[in-house]
């Protein structure tokens, strides 16, 4: 362990982490909710915030892994500050377990809506296609052969 770093900056830290899955469960929350209203409007937004959340988790990694070494003996670490690494680390992994189940949702939703505008297309090129069809039809030809 660093001689400056305590066990306890990694307990902070990994709370730090877990606010900050927090926030990004909510973002996700709120954003499926517009999903699945059919408003994409926010989208570019959305994953820009999602993208700076990640990095701010990143860089709560990298300290968590550069301020505390983990010591030859667990023994060096007190069993109420076990305790609280455990918990913050349970927390976590229900967190993600949340965020990818609502990233599930979110692929999902987003891939409906994409098939939705797909099949919309389709019908609005098979009418065009038709009313084409409709309008140079034969009654041109007739009258081109009448005249």
């Amino acid at each position: 362990m660093k001689s400056s770093e305590t066990p306890q900056t990694v307990v902070e830290l990994l709370c730090e982490k877990n606010f900050y899955l927090e926030k990004f469960y909510s973002l996700n929350e709120s954003q499926l909710e517009f999903i699945q209203a059919h408003r994409f409007e926010g989208l570019e937004t959305f994953y820009r915030t999602r993208d700076g959340i990640l990095d701010i988790i990143r860089k709560i990694d990298e300290l968590v892994d550069t301020s505390y070494d983990i010591p030859k003996s667990l023994a060096d670490v007190d069993q109420v500050m076990k305790g609280q690494i455990i918990e913050c680390l349970q927390i976590k992994n229900n967190l993600v377990a949340k965020i990818l189940e609502q990233d599930l949702q979110i692929l999902s939703a987003i891939e409906s809506a994409k098939s939705f505008v797909i099949k919309e297309l389709a019908q609005v090129r098979g009418a065009r296609k038709a009313i084409g069809a409709y309008k140079s039809g034969p009654a041109n030809k007739r009258l081109d052969e009448e005249a």
